[in-house]
């Protein structure tokens, strides 16, 4: 496990993302972000095919979308949704 704590930011469009969800489910997922800060790469998270350093973590039937900037020990998060809709702009 790294020793080094990585910075979570968030892309705007997350906020409203995040609003439209259930409060339950908007606590778990945020909880799932938030240990992405001490290990960006889980077990349970799939590099997106076709993409440039995406990766993906899911929670139930939402995903959230995810960049690791290693040099600058930072984790973007780009796309939170259900998994329905969050791969239509990749």
């Amino acid at each position: 496990m790294p020793s080094d704590i990585y910075v979570i930011e968030f892309k705007k469009s997350v906020d409203k993302e995040l609003r439209k969800l259930a409060t339950g489910i908007r606590k778990q997922i945020i909880s799932k972000i938030l240990k992405l800060s001490i290990h960006p790469y889980p077990s349970s998270s799939t590099k997106l095919l076709g993409s440039t350093g995406l990766y993906r973590i899911r929670h139930t039937n939402y995903r959230v979308i995810y960049q690791v900037d290693g040099d600058k020990l930072i984790v973007l998060v780009v796309k939170v949704g259900h998994r329905k809709e969050v791969y239509r702009d990749f």
